[in-house]
């Protein structure tokens, strides 16, 4: 009877009235207005959505005194409704006939259902409502944007105050459930970023990503909206929300039906609409949007966990322990913050200390770090201090860190500010299907995939620059292999490079496709190919080596398949070929040593110098004692034991004396007094002090909070002759650790090598040693075979692969 009541002409024209209304709204709007943007079409259907619902709820007497009341959840209940969305509601009742609820169900749900409306609907009591709020967790989520729409607003109130404050109590025991279900959904539907058709609505970056930092928020746990800085790309988290629904409102509206996935041959009917542009223009608002949601949730997520109450045991644990990792930099609580004493003001390079100590320790930066960093940091002056340069030259260093790293600098507006450049790159979609990435996570990943590779090559440092600037020149116009190697050019003087490696990253830059274009598509057997290479690269065996390692990294970043044994032996050949033709490297040579130095060596006695060197963070220390086994061993270790990291170090004699000369920076505070070293050095040689105890002890109390204990590189070990009988020179491509030079100089004593000279170069995170040594009439296989056993246990190696069919633990979003 009630079904046939429903089905009245009056009643169903209702309905039919709202599906007119709304079909006009999605044509043009009303008579003589033009055609609705897509916020005041979704505003226009919320307000004839309610329109409806509070006529019909008069009509069928539901009003304020009725036990009965209409609660909207989904996009009514948020206002964001979308021309094809599901009308979500429910119908509460209280101390009503249940012949009178289901009489006023009847006549409410079905003239909807009738004119074709997709209807979620329930009816309930507030009760009911509650347990099946706290039975569900979707249906939780749901209730939580719950909003009255006619009739009982105490009611209303009754289960929306109730659902809310059952969530902010429970959370605690349904927040692993919440990640849960977000990851899983996260798997399923990929990131909106870097997908060709996106799910907009549970992609990672998405507005199912928006709901969840809601629901954080109404917990008390998070701020709805983190904030990201002034400077911020794409205008904020308040933009990237209106950017998302406005394209699901025209994909609505041009799907003529519900849809969330952005598909390839509506982008450019959607993009014109959005007046954004064409399809590439539209996929770089939307992966900006994306990423910049995925940010917050990152943020919102982790501030949640640490703010989430405390029971049994844990509310009487200590409060976290700050850690130093840098100078001005502690880790508190999981994340990377700022030291107290830190003064970011005044400290311009505390922005790349944050970010490298971060992206070693795979631990997030506070998002309040950022923000005041953001807020407070002043530019970097031009060109860049050596210390600045080195940190750079860590983060970039760390593999995949590097990339959690930079995307949150660049979601904060940091990055932009030290490289102004990478706004160009920043979410600019690929042009052809075999690339995965947006041009900037491209380089990103180009990056980390060098980082990995960093052993093969004399330079590190110039091979992750130039992975990081390798394609900066797309997104202008012209060819981005000559304007990148231009912006290259301004970049490595910025930075504060040598004039000769200003050139070569240029070069770099320049030159990045030649080796796979050449070996792909020319004849490698003709001899005009192979000098068409060696012309091309000036003959420099550097440079060609350079990008022999990026060709593979930059093949491997860009998506699977790319790079294979194909390519590489074309490649591997080609770069054979032209090595043959092109002059060999020079071997290194030792320092020369100031003549002030040989006059104190010569009186005898141990001497330890420190001075302040050419950064604000590097001293120089010159340690001149009696040559003897050990020694270098002995001072590099007192060295590391306070602290003091060598980046550059010329160790060489006079006689019977050693003079070394160690370039080092504090990890954090002031360096010791230089009495204070000279009298720990004479302890250790005297055999006072435990030296590799006490590093093994160091390193231990750092593993929690530093570097892995793994390489990213695997380390390489290079021999060449000399033109002394007996002498060798060895050289180390390795990444570095806690006192890794004292470490090889013991390893070579204890195998009964001399150590002639050494230069000793720390770049980033990566090392390049070369050590003279004196092997005399034992040199042979056997021998060297030992000193590379010896070697290989105390330098930083990649961790090994698990067994066949054992899966290797996730590495995170990366977003």
């Amino acid at each position: 009877m009630a079904s046939q009541d429903a089905k009245d002409g009056k009643v169903s024209n209702g309905a039919a009235d709202l599906v007119r209304a709304r079909t006009q709204l999605l044509d043009g709007g009303l008579p003589r207005n033009p055609r609705l943007d897509a916020e005041s079409l979704r505003l226009a259907l919320v307000d004839l959505f309610e329109l409806w619902l509070t006529s019909k709820g008069a009509e069928l007497g539901i009003t304020a005194d009725s036990g009965l009341a209409v609660v909207a959840v989904g996009g009514l209940g948020r206002k964001e409704m979308l021309p094809y969305s599901d009308l979500d509601l429910v119908l509460l009742h209280d101390d009503v006939d249940p012949a009178r609820v289901a009489d006023v169900a009847d006549k409410l749900w079905y003239p909807l259902w009738d004119a074709h409306i997709k209807l979620d609907h329930s009816v309930r009591t507030v009760p009911q409502a509650l347990r099946v709020a706290s039975d569900d967790l979707i249906a939780a989520f749901g209730m939580l944007e719950a909003r009255h729409i006619v009739g009982d607003a105490e009611l209303s109130n009754l289960l929306i105050g109730g659902v809310r404050r059952e969530w902010r109590t429970g959370i605690r025991s349904r927040f692993d459930e919440l990640i849960t279900q977000a990851e899983a959904r996260w798997q399923r539907s990929g990131e909106i970023a870097h997908r060709a058709e996106p799910d907009l609505k549970n992609g990672r970056g998405g507005l199912r990503d928006i709901q969840l930092l809601d629901a954080l928020s109404i917990a008390q746990l998070t701020d709805a909206m983190p904030g990201l800085g002034p400077e911020v790309p794409g205008g904020g988290f308040k933009q990237a929300h209106r950017r998302l629904l406005d394209v699901r409102t025209e994909l609505h509206r041009v799907a003529g039906r519900a849809r969330d996935q952005l598909r390839a041959q509506d982008a450019d009917e959607i993009g014109g609409a959005l007046r954004i542009g064409d399809r590439f223009d539209l996929a770089r608002t939307l992966s900006d949007s994306a990423r910049t949601v995925s940010y917050s949730v990152d943020v919102g997520l982790r501030t949640a966990a640490n703010a989430l109450p405390r029971r049994g045991l844990a509310r009487l644990r200590r409060m976290p322990v700050r850690r130093p990792l840098d100078e001005g930099v502690v880790e508190h609580a999981g994340e990377v913050v700022l030291a107290r004493d830190a003064r970011p003001q005044r400290d311009p390079g505390l922005i790349l200390r944050v970010a490298a100590a971060s992206a070693q320790t795979m631990l997030p930066m506070s998002a309040t770090t950022l923000n005041r960093l953001s807020e407070d940091a002043p530019e970097l002056r031009e060109p860049w201090p050596k210390d600045a340069l080195n940190d750079l030259l860590v983060l970039l260093g760390t593999g995949r860190g590097v990339i959690d790293a930079i995307e949150a600098l660049d979601r904060t507006g940091l990055w932009g500010r030290l490289l102004p450049e990478w706004g160009a790159v920043r979410d600019l979609p690929p042009r052809d299907a075999v690339h995965t990435w947006t041009v900037d996570r491209h380089l990103m990943e180009t990056v980390a995939y060098s980082s990995a590779l960093s052993t093969r090559v004399a330079r590190p440092d110039l091979l992750l620059l130039g992975a990081l600037l390798h394609d900066i020149g797309k997104g202008r116009a012209g060819d981005h292999s000559v304007v990148g190697a231009e912006l290259a050019t301004h970049i490595g003087r910025r930075l504060g490079l040598w004039p000769s490696d200003v050139r070569t990253l240029s070069a770099i830059v320049r030159n990045h496709l030649l080796l796979p274009e050449t070996a792909t598509r020319r004849d490698l057997a003709d001899p005009d190919t192979v000098q068409f290479v060696v012309d091309a690269l000036g003959g420099d065996v550097q440079l060609l080596e350079l990008l022999h390692t990026l060709a593979e990294a930059d093949s491997l970043a860009t998506g699977p398949g790319v790079w294979g044994d194909w390519k590489a032996s074309l490649i591997g050949e080609l770069v054979r070929r032209c090595r043959l033709v092109m002059a060999g490297e020079q071997l290194p040579v030792p320092e020369p040593i100031a003549p002030e130095l040989l006059a104190k060596a010569a009186a005898g006695g141990v001497h330890v110098d420190l001075r302040p060197g050419e950064g604000k963070y590097t001293y120089t220390v010159t340690v001149i004692a009696p040559d003897a086994p050990g020694l270098l061993s002995d001072a590099a270790g007192v060295l590391a034991l306070h602290s003091l990291r060598v980046l550059s170090a010329a160790l060489g004699g006079e006689g019977a004396a050693a003079v070394n000369t160690f370039v080092v920076s504090p990890k954090f505070g002031d360096p010791p007094d230089a009495g204070l070293l000279r009298q720990e050095l004479i302890r250790a040689i005297a055999g006072d002090l435990d030296l590799p105890a006490l590093l093994a002890k160091r390193e231990r109390e750092a593993a929690g909070v530093g570097p892995s204990p793994y390489a990213q590189a695997q380390p390489r070990l290079i021999w060449s002759a000399t033109s002394t009988p007996g002498q060798v020179i060895l050289e180390l491509r390795a990444e570095d650790r806690i006192g890794l030079l004292s470490r090889l100089a013991a390893a070579l004593s204890g195998c009964g090598a001399g150590v002639r000279w050494a230069k000793v170069v720390t770049m980033g995170s990566a090392v390049v040693d070369a050590f003279c040594l004196d092997l005399g009439p034992d040199d042979g296989p056997g021998r060297r075979e030992a000193i590379e056993k010896a070697i290989m246990g105390v330098v930083p190696r990649p961790a090994p692969k698990p067994p066949e069919g054992v899966g290797a633990p996730g590495s995170g979003s990366g977003s």
